[in-house]
């Protein structure tokens, strides 16, 4: 009996181990946010549905050199609803950067002269913009900063805020997501 127990448990740490034991993949953002597939999911994105979502970016990197882990997420919330059958086509995003975060999309030569190394979030925005996400600064946070719109990483426009951005999407029926 007791045999039978450890050859069913032996089993079952198997089956666990290969299951979750597969490969990453990027169905969207193809270089970064890597994603499992997770065949045995009972909730999951309906590929039917058009998904607006807005993601309320005010965290910066937690050091200059590293990318900044919100705007990684949205790569990888974006192929989360890839990995569940969704088509890029389907997915209208948002980004709303203010606060701390406002430092990440400064252009290479800014971010430099500002941290003394190369931005690292720069291929990320350019994955994000390829993929049709709209990036918006917040123009209150530009001012409060100092930060001069001429600086940003190229493709970001500038919002009159990032409350009213937030709000107005929210009504427009965006899903919000802070990071």
């Amino acid at each position: 009996m007791i045999m039978k127990k450890i050859i069913a448990l032996v089993a079952a740490v198997v089956f666990v181990t290969v299951s979750f034991a597969q490969d990453k993949v990027n169905p969207i953002i193809k270089d970064f946010g890597p994603v499992y597939e997770i065949p045995d999911a009972v909730e999951k994105p309906d590929p039917k549905m058009n998904y607006k979502l807005l993601v309320d970016l005010v965290m910066a990197s937690i050091k200059p050199d590293t990318i900044n882990l919100g705007i990684e997420a949205a790569c990888t919330l974006l192929n989360l609803h890839g990995v569940g059958g969704v088509p890029k086509e389907k997915i209208n995003m948002v980004m709303a950067v203010h606060n701390a975060a406002g430092y990440t999309i400064l252009n290479n030569e800014a971010y430099k002269a500002r941290y003394k190394v190369d931005n690292p979030n720069l291929p990320m925005i350019k994955a994000l913009l390829d993929a049709g996400v709209k990036i918006v600064v917040c123009g209150q946070t530009l001012k409060k900063r100092g930060i001069d719109p001429s600086t940003l990483a190229p493709g970001i426009g500038v919002a009159t805020s990032a409350l009213t951005t937030i709000t107005t999407y929210q009504l427009k029926g965006y899903a919000l997501i802070k990071w």
